[in-house]
């Protein structure tokens, strides 16, 4: 059974059917990235798995639960986080605060303390930061920051929204390396990303996306010699 399937949903911004039927799959420990242009509907597609966007036809479902009747902190709370497109940090607070926003459903007081270490070995960059204003950091900082946020929730899938937005080239490369690092302590992610060479070069797996439906699956490797996808996306002709 995959951890997250997702089955014929469809989702509409008032009249616009922005999602057209996606039918995707992610299996535990996997990286999956969902590719494509702007306007094809990837963060659509979060959105609906998060419960940002309820989706009125499909089901979408976690660890084989439908996810239809739970709000999105609920779905925190069952193990899913998502580092949203943009960041979406709390300026105004300290790092160390927006690390402690990211546990907000969790008791657990000394587990909690244990991530916190586990996410500073991580990014280390955080650590160093800790009583920094959070709206003061460079990009690639905020980047860390939302992602160390996503993991003080200590979810078992994690959503990643366009990650490598605004960053400098290498600044990229780091954050992706980071996102290898985690996926390879044992974390599933479903990355969604514009920089489709970055994100094919370490996904498992790979969908093509092209205004609200999936054209394309297949292996990341697959991907990344397929004539379309090179002409599309990878800037090759």
């Amino acid at each position: 059974m995959p951890m997250l399937e997702v089955e014929n949903i469809h989702s509409y911004y008032g009249n616009i059917h922005a999602l057209k039927g996606v039918s995707l799959t992610v299996e535990k420990g996997e990286i999956v990235t969902l590719i494509g242009g702007n306007g094809a509907g990837k963060t659509t597609t979060l959105r609906s798995i998060s419960g940002i966007l309820k989706p009125l036809e499909g089901t979408v479902r976690f660890e084989g639960e439908d996810l239809a009747p739970f709000k999105p902190h609920k779905l925190v709370a069952k193990g899913i986080s998502m580092v949203p497109e943009g960041r979406g940090i709390f300026s105004r607070l300290t790092v160390a605060e927006n690390l402690d926003m990211g546990a907000y459903v969790r008791s657990d007081k000394a587990e909690i303390k244990v991530d916190l270490e586990r996410v500073f070995t991580l990014l280390p960059r955080l650590k160093e930061r800790r009583s920094q204003v959070a709206g003061t950091l460079s990009g690639g900082e905020q980047q860390m920051l939302a992602t160390g946020r996503a993991l003080m929730a200590r979810p078992r899938l994690l959503l990643m929204d366009e990650p490598s937005m605004g960053l400098a080239p290498v600044l990229v490369e780091s954050i992706f390396e980071k996102i290898v690092e985690i996926n390879q302590e044992g974390m599933t992610i479903l990355l969604v990303e514009q920089n489709a060479l970055m994100a094919l070069s370490i996904a498992h797996r790979g969908y093509v996306m092209q205004t609200g439906e999936i054209v394309l699956h297949d292996k990341a490797s697959n991907l990344q010699t397929n004539k379309m996808v090179q002409k599309a996306y990878l800037g090759m002709e």
